[in-house]
C-alpha cells in the first residue's frame, strides 16, 4: 500500500472513530440526562401528590378525583395508591405510548427512570403508598431528534475536517509526486531538478534528490566531455580539428558501402600549393593560423550540403565528402573562391587547386580516390585556383515522377523484402537480426539496396509508407519464428502526420510479436528532431519494442540531447570502429563511448565489422554485440 493511501486510511479511521465516539458520548449523555429528569419528575410528583392526598382525610372520592386530575395533566403511564397489604386503593394506568423513534434506537438506548414513591397519611394514620411512573416515549422522541441533529452537525464537521485533510495530504503529495517523477526521469536518462517544498522533512528529501541528480549530470557531462576529447584525438587532425586521413577514408568507405546511405555524391580533393614556401615566409605559427582559417572556410562551404565530411589528408591536402550533391562544379568553385579570400587575408601570393569527382553507391574506394587524384593533378597543371571536374560516373537520370511511379509499382506488386544479417553477442548467440530493405524496381530485375532508391523515395515522400511495410514484414517474421528483428525508420517519416498513429495501430494489431521488434534511426537525423523521437520511443515502449540509433558515434558528445531521446541502444558507425585493433586511440575512444552509454543504461553494438582482429579488439571494449561481414564468417566457422 502506498504512503498516501496509508495516510488516507489513517485519516479515515481517525475521523470515523472520532465521529462515532462523539455521537456515542453525546447520546449517552443525553440519555442519562433524560433518565435523571424523568426520575426526578416521578419523585417530585409523588411527593406533592402524597401531601395533597393526605389532606383529604381518607375520602376515597376526593382521592380518586385528585389522582385523576394529576394523571390527566401530565404524561404519566401509571399513578397508583396502594394499601399496606399491596391492594390498589386507587389507580390510573395508560397503555405504553408508541414512540416515533425507531425500535432499534429504543433498544440501543433504553431509558429506565426510577418509579416515584411516597407515603400517604392522615396525621399519624398511614393511608397507603403512592407510586408514579411517567411515559418514556416522549423522551425517546426527544433523544432521537437530538441524535439526528448531533449526527448531522458532526457529519458536516467531519466533511470540513476531511476537506482540510485532503488539502493537507495534497500539500504533502505534490512534492512526493515531484520526487517520484524525478526518479522516473532518472530511469529514462533525464536529469531533472524540482523546487524544494516548505515541509522540512520533504524539503530534506527533495534537496538530497536534487543534489544526487546534479552530481550524476555533472559526472555524465564530464564523461561525455572525455569521450569528445578522445574522439578528437582518435579521429581529428590536431591542428585544424578536421577528420584525419584514417577517419575520413573510413567515413568514405562506410558511406559507399552503406545499405541505406546516399546513392551518389561528390568527392573533392583540395590542395594548398607550395606549403613549404608559405612556412618559410609566415613562420610556423603563421602557417598554422592560415591552415586553421582554410579549414574553417572548407567547413563553411561544406555546411551548405547535408551531412558533409571534411578531412585533412596530409599537410597541404584536404578532402570533402558531399552526399547527395547535385552539382560538382558549384561546390568546387565555392571552395576555390573561399580559399582565395583566406590566402589574400593572410597576404600571401600562394594558391589552391580543386579536383572533384562524382561517386555512386558501392563504388571501389581505390578507384574513386585515383580518379579524384587525377582530377586534382589536372587542376594543378592548369594553374592557380583551377577547378577540375570529372562527372563521368553512371547513374539513373529519371525525373521525380518517373521515380514515384517505379517505387509505387514496386510497393503495389509486393517487390519489397527484408534481408537478414545476424547481430551476435560475445558468445556468438544471436541478439537480433539486422533487416535492411531491398526493392525490385523492375519486375524480374535486381533486388537493389536502399542506397540506390532511398534518396528518391525520400524526395517523392514515400518513406513513411515504405517504413510501415518494413515494420509489417518484420512483425510477421517475428510471429513465425520468435527471432527479434531490427528495421530502420527514416527520420523523415516522423514528420508525416499519419505515420505514428499507423505505427501505433500496427503494433497493437501485432502486439504478440511487438516485443521482438527493434526500431533504429540514423543518428544524423534522429537527434535533430528530439520531440518526435521521444514520441516514437514512448509508442515503442508501450508495446515492448525498442528504439535506438544506427550509424552513431559522431554526435554522442551532446549529453543533453542524448539523454532526452529515450533510447534503448546505440549502434556505432563502421567508420568509428574500422582499424580499432591497430589504433590505440580509436580503441580508447570506443571504450569510452561504451562506458558512457552503459552508464545510462543503453546497449552498445558495432556495425559493419569486417576484420577479425577488429572484432576481437571490440569485444574487449565491452560492447554488447557486433554485426558485419566478419560475423557471417565466424558463424560459419562455428558451424563447421
Amino acid at each position: 500500500m502506498s504512503l498516501i493511501r496509508q495516510v488516507w486510511l489513517l485519516l479515515v479511521v481517525t475521523l470515523t472513530v472520532a465521529f462515532l465516539g462523539a455521537v456515542g458520548v453525546s447520546l449517552s449523555t443525553a440519555r442519562e440526562y433524560l433518565q435523571t429528569q424523568l426520575t426526578a419528575k416521578n419523585n417530585d410528583t409523588a411527593q406533592a401528590l402524597a401531601l395533597t392526598l393526605g389532606q383529604q382525610r381518607g375520602d376515597r372520592t376526593a382521592i380518586d378525583l385528585m389522582l385523576a386530575s394529576q394523571f390527566d395533566t401530565g404524561a404519566y403511564q401509571r399513578i397508583e395508591l396502594l394499601a399496606a397489604d399491596g391492594s390498589r386503593l386507587s389507580s390510573r394506568v395508560a397503555p405504553a405510548r408508541a414512540s416515533a423513534a425507531p425500535e432499534w434506537f429504543i433498544e440501543l438506548l433504553r431509558i429506565e427512570p426510577a418509579t416515584g414513591v411516597s407515603q400517604v397519611g392522615d396525621g399519624w394514620k398511614q393511608i397507603g403508598r403512592l407510586e408514579v411512573v411517567s411515559q418514556v416515549s416522549y423522551a425517546y422522541e426527544q433523544l432521537w431528534r437530538g441524535a439526528q441533529v448531533t449526527t448531522g452537525l458532526l457529519a458536516l464537521l467531519a466533511l470540513l475536517t476531511g476537506a482540510l485533510a485532503w488539502a493537507g495530504v495534497r500539500r504533502i503529495r505534490q512534492p512526493l509526486e515531484a520526487v517520484v517523477a524525478q526518479a522516473a526521469a532518472l530511469t529514462e536518462r533525464r536529469f531533472v531538478t524540482v523546487s524544494e517544498p516548505q515541509v522540512p522533512e520533504l524539503r530534506d528529501v527533495t534537496r538530497a534528490m536534487n543534489g544526487m541528480v546534479t552530481r550524476l549530470k555533472a559526472m555524465f557531462d564530464e564523461q561525455a566531455g572525455q569521450v569528445d576529447q578522445l574522439r578528437r584525438r582518435a579521429n581529428c587532425d590536431e591542428l585544424t580539428g578536421l577528420s584525419n586521413r584514417t577517419h575520413f577514408l573510413s567515413r568514405l568507405k562506410a558511406v559507399l558501402g552503406s545499405e541505406d546511405g546516399p546513392a551518389s555524391g561528390a568527392l573533392l580533393l583540395i590542395r594548398l600549393t607550395d606549403l613549404q614556401r608559405l612556412n618559410r615566409r609566415l613562420g610556423h605559427a603563421g602557417t598554422d593560423a592560415l591552415l586553421r582559417d582554410a579549414a574553417t572556410a572548407l567547413i563553411e562551404s561544406a555546411a551548405r550540403n547535408p551531412q558533409p565530411e571534411v578531412g585533412r589528408l596530409n599537410g597541404s591536402d584536404f578532402a570533402m565528402l558531399l552526399p547527395d550533391a547535385g552539382s560538382l562544379r558549384e561546390p568546387a568553385v565555392d571552395v576555390g573562391a573561399r580559399l582565395r579570400g583566406v590566402l589574400r587575408q593572410h597576404g600571401v601570393d600562394s594558391s589552391a587547386v580543386v579536383g572533384a569527382v562524382r561517386w555512386w553507391h558501392a563504388a571501389p574506394v581505390s578507384s574513386l580516390l585515383a580518379a579524384a587524384d587525377q582530377a586534382l593533378a589536372r587542376a594543378e597543371s592548369r594553374g592557380a585556383f583551377a577547378v577540375e571536374v570529372d562527372d563521368s560516373g553512371e547513374g539513373l537520370v529519371l525525373g521525380q515522377e518517373a521515380w514515384r511511379q517505379r517505387i509505387d509499382a514496386a510497393i503495389v506488386a509486393g517487390r519489397v523484402r527484408l534481408m537478414e544479417f545476424p547481430l551476435v553477442a560475445a558468445d556468438l548467440s544471436e541478439v537480433h537480426r539486422e533487416c535492411p530493405l531491398r526493392m525490385q524496381l523492375d519486375e524480374g530485375g535486381e533486388w537493389l539496396p536502399a542506397a540506390q532508391w532511398l534518396p528518391m523515395a525520400r524526395r517523392v515522400q514515400q518513406m513513411d509508407r515504405i517504413d510501415l511495410i518494413a515494420v509489417t514484414q518484420a512483425l510477421s517474421a517475428i510471429a513465425q519464428d520468435g527471432v527479434p528483428r531490427a528495421v530502420n525508420i527514416s527520420p523523415g517519416s516522423l514528420s508525416e502526420a499519419d505515420f505514428l498513429p499507423s505505427l501505433r495501430a500496427l503494433l497493437w494489431e501485432r502486439r504478440e510479436a511487438a516485443p521482438g521488434l527493434w526500431l533504429e534511426m540514423a543518428e544524423s537525423g534522429a537527434l535533430r528532431q528530439l520531440q518526435a523521437v521521444r514520441e516514437l520511443a514512448a509508442l515503442a515502449h508501450a508495446r515492448g519494442a525498442r528504439l535506438g540509433l544506427e550509424h552513431a558515434g559522431h554526435e554522442l558528445g551532446d549529453a543533453g540531447v542524448l539523454l532526452e531521446a529515450g533510447l534503448d541502444f546505440v549502434k556505432l558507425d563502421a567508420s568509428l570502429i574500422e582499424g580499432v585493433s591497430a589504433d590505440s586511440a580509436r580503441k580508447e575512444h570506443v571504450e569510452s563511448i561504451a562506458r558512457m552509454l552503459h552508464g545510462i543504461g543503453l546497449q552498445v553494438f558495432a556495425e559493419g565489422v569486417g576484420d577479425e582482429a577488429d572484432a576481437a579488439a571490440l569485444w574487449t571494449c565491452t560492447l554488447d554485440g557486433l554485426t558485419g561481414p566478419v560475423i557471417g564468417r565466424l558463424l560459419q566457422d562455428q558451424a563447421s
